[in-house]
């Protein structure tokens, strides 16, 4: 906290303490720079990868990947550039009701969905693996797979683009505070709060907690069946891809969204409130880290890297030690 903050008055530094987790504004910044500047690499790897091999181009599995990875770039560019700018200057800047409408675009419409998107890879992993049969035709593959995700992403974007550009109440933007408060006023709008708390974030990982277990029994099942399987080497990596990112979100995400459950369960308001702001500090690592896990899957892009930085570090130019001319060397001068 800063000495302007700590000047203020009573009200505003309760309104700011209740707003930042305690760890210093130095230690976050650097925090998320470390993070987010090799994450954005491996995001933009994984998506050139995906693009440029036709394989992997029109393998199914990697389609939902390839779109959460592309919600998240808005988070690392944007949302953490705009955290960064802040840590570093105390304040939004600049303090412009856009940059909040944008920072609230990638905070809120990109992270949750995000959550949405993760939902649908548990449940897709159940289609593809256990139901392959209904995506071997190309009625069965637009109907169970290319139509969710249409449905999904069209949804996420006009909910959030109405929620937040477009619904008839007032805005208060908070300069001073980390996503200008983080209080768009369409969570207090009609049943639009309520609906986004409980419909885009809850139910969706309440249903990938449940897929990704159920997916793990039921290989559990038919162990020996998917072992004969060709198929079963593919099945393995996306089965070991699901539980890293599920165990990442769920672990994450969870937590942030029960205590504010708790609180309309009758929770008392002061309970949790610092245990929610680390949640949702740390729920920036979903982010982070999903890259890395979904390179998990990519075997040959995983070699290429290795490769590069093996070759890069062999044409390093290797220092030696200089040695000086010998008596051997300097040819003999005649004696006149």
């Amino acid at each position: 906290m800063s000495s302007s903050n700590n000047n203020s008055d009573d009200s505003s530094t309760t309104t700011f303490d209740s707003s930042e987790v305690s760890i210093p504004r130095s230690v976050r910044f650097w925090i998320m720079l470390l993070f987010d500047v090799p994450s954005i690499i491996c995001s933009f790897l994984i998506i050139i990868h995906i693009i440029m091999n036709r394989v992997h181009r029109y393998a199914l599995h990697n389609h939902s990947i390839l779109l959460i990875i592309l919600f998240g770039l808005p988070l690392q560019i944007m949302d953490i550039g705009f955290y960064l700018i802040f840590f570093h200057y105390g304040s939004v800047t600049p303090s412009q009701p856009i940059v909040c409408l944008l920072w609230w675009v990638a905070d809120y419409g990109f992270y949750i969905g995000i959550i949405i998107l993760m939902a649908w890879l548990a449940i897709e992993r159940h289609i593809l693996i256990f139901h392959d049969r209904w995506v071997s035709n190309q009625r069965g593959r637009f109907l169970f797979h290319y139509l969710p995700l249409i449905m999904l992403v069209t949804y996420i974007f006009i909910f959030y683009t109405i929620a937040i550009f477009f619904v008839p109440c007032e805005n208060t933007y908070s300069y001073d505070i980390p996503v200008c408060g983080a209080t768009p006023c369409y969570q207090s709008y009609g049943i639009l709060g309520m609906w986004d708390f409980i419909v885009n974030t809850i139910i969706p990982i309440l249903l990938e907690g449940i897929a990704s277990i159920s997916l793990i029994l039921r290989v559990q099942c038919h162990r020996r069946r998917l072992r004969q399987s060709n198929k079963w080497r593919k099945q393995r990596r996306m089965i070991i891809q699901l539980f890293m990112v599920s165990s990442l979100n769920i672990g994450i995400s969870l937590p942030i969204f029960l205590i504010p459950l708790a609180h309309l369960c009758g929770l008392p308001p002061q309970y949790g409130v610092e245990a929610e702001l680390y949640f949702y500090f740390f729920g920036y690592f979903i982010v982070f880290l999903f890259p890395f896990a979904s390179l998990s899957q990519y075997s040959d892009l995983r070699r290429k890297i290795k490769n590069k930085i093996v070759n890069r570090a062999a044409r390093q130019p290797r220092r030696t030690a200089t040695v000086g001319p010998t008596m051997r060397d300097i040819p003999m001068i005649r004696q006149f």
